[in-house]
């Protein structure tokens, strides 16, 4: 029997803000900051003490919900989620649920299948939980200084607890079921990464968690409205385990039911080394988390002017610039949205076109590809590149101009990355314009078929592919600054 999937997500987001959603405490980096050292009573979760709302965090979700096309609800109501886990000091999470700031919602996607529209169910504002580290030390391992109390388990798992991340301020997206594949669930991810980052509301570093993914998956006979029995797959940070833990999932759906067994209803984790899912709980529902009004927090109210005043400062959004990309330079889809997802490569991309240096694809290339290795391999970037992008355009304008070849732009190039110098001033001082002179050009080439008697039988033999190997040779006797289309020509010429 055919099946189809139905998959929702949901999205936490980190907001980097200065300070925690609830109090005073700076956001730090969960990875490298000491643990437990950006904590207070009220993050911490001490009794008697009271949160107060940042604004600045709800200013970044407005741009996120305005940006996803949201309604924007007037007032909204923080209540208290109730779950004991240890790295939640209070006993219970401060979330919306009933009363959220946002809903009703739209992204449009570009897939293999053509665009598809996603709907938003809403967009609502939250505080992160802490973080656990699960240690299994070998038997008689030394403890960690400060671990004293755990000395008499040496050798057996424990668990350390870091509130720093607990009160960070967390951005909840929540999509209707309109996913059918785990190819759409991985473009939206990316496309949602690309939105944030653009808005300068999270840095998009998923491999640091401040961006979770948890799809919630389940699959029904084709043609059937009821929903099937649905999984959650707990706390997804790249995409690639994204997609492969949504397809695992599926299969794994479809593989209970033709055993004639039901799908149980559970919250899942994904093995990145097994490649597998494995059972964590049985899955929660809304009434078991016990939500009730915060009763220290009052309703959040946001006027229209202020909604106004956060619209009016939106960036153009990826998906408009992908679109411009493809409409203004004919780039596909493909290239178009690589540029527009990393902003500060379209925004460098750009500034070379407006340099008149001609073909769009052939700066696409460059930038993409000998441009971003280099800057890949010195761990730098293009909000401040070691090529100024008229240097780089006019680089292309002398292979455009004949007077280099692309072999010799590439060696300059990694000169200019590497020194600072001009195009111009390199390829004078190494002497690396390019040669044109049809008498030179001719010789080599008489020398080349010289050397090798068995190669030009070979291709008037008719093994034609043997030509690339004579055009090496001849390439090679100019030091790589013949002109490519000379040296074809004059080749073609000497085989007849």
């Amino acid at each position: 029997m055919p099946y189809e999937p139905v998959i929702g997500l949901e999205v936490h987001i980190e907001m980097q803000t200065q300070s925690k959603m609830f109090c005073a405490c700076p956001v730090v980096d969960s990875v490298s900051a000491p643990p437990n050292t950006a904590v207070c009573p009220v993050c911490a979760g001490h009794p008697g003490t009271l949160p107060v709302i940042n604004k600045m965090a709800v200013e970044y979700a407005l741009r996120v919900a305005l940006a996803l096309e949201c309604k924007i609800n007037e007032t909204s109501v923080f209540a208290r989620k109730n779950y004991f886990y240890p790295d939640i000091p209070k006993g219970y999470q401060i979330s919306q649920y009933e009363q959220p700031l946002a809903e009703y919602g739209r992204i449009s996607l570009q897939t293999s299948q053509g665009e598809k529209v996603i709907r938003i169910r809403r967009v609502h504002l939250e505080e992160d939980t802490g973080k656990l580290t699960h240690v299994e030390p070998e038997a008689g391992a030394t403890l960690l200084a400060g671990q004293e109390a755990l000395s008499t388990q040496t050798g057996r798992p424990y668990s350390l607890v870091d509130l720093n991340r607990a009160g960070v301020p967390l951005l909840e997206i929540v999509t209707e079921p309109d996913f059918r594949s785990a190819e759409e669930v991985r473009i939206y991810a990316m496309a949602l990464r690309a939105l944030v980052r653009a808005l300068g509301v999270n840095s998009g570093d998923m491999e640091k968690g401040v961006m979770r993914i948890e799809p919630n998956i389940s699959i029904r006979p084709l043609g059937q409205e009821e929903f099937g029995t649905k999984v959650e797959i707990k706390n997804l940070n790249s995409f690639r385990a994204l997609e492969r833990g949504v397809a695992y999932e599926i299969k794994r759906h479809e593989a209970v039911l033709a055993a004639g067994r039901a799908v149980a209803q559970e919250t899942v984790g994904w093995d990145e080394t097994a490649q597998a899912t494995y059972s964590q709980r049985s899955k929660e529902d809304a009434h078991d988390y016990r939500y009730f009004p915060e009763p220290d927090l009052p309703p959040l109210r946001v006027r229209a002017g202020w909604v106004e005043r956060v619209k009016a400062t939106l960036p153009e959004l990826p998906i408009a610039r992908a679109r411009r990309y493809q409409r203004d330079f004919g780039l596909s889809i493909a290239e178009s949205t690589f540029l527009a997802e990393e902003a500060a490569i379209g925004s460098y991309f750009e500034s070379v076109m407006g340099a008149g240096v001609g073909s769009a694809r052939s700066v696409f290339a460059w930038v993409t590809g000998e441009l971003l290795s280099l800057v890949n391999a010195a761990g730098s970037g293009f909000d401040s590149p070691q090529v100024h992008p008229q240097d780089l355009a006019d680089l292309l304008k002398m292979v455009a101009d004949s007077k280099i070849n692309q072999v010799t732009a590439k060696t300059v190039l990694v000169e200019m990355f590497e020194g600072g110098k001009k195009a111009a001033e390199i390829v004078e001082e190494k002497g690396l314009a390019q040669v044109s002179d049809g008498g030179l050009i001719a010789r080599l080439v008489a020398e080349a078929l010289a050397e090798f008697p068995a190669e030009v039988e070979s291709y008037r033999a008719g093994k034609v592919t043997v030509a690339n190997f004579l055009f090496g040779q001849v390439m090679r006797k100019a030091g790589g600054k013949a002109n490519p289309q000379v040296v074809r020509a004059a080749l073609e010429d000497a085989l007849r």
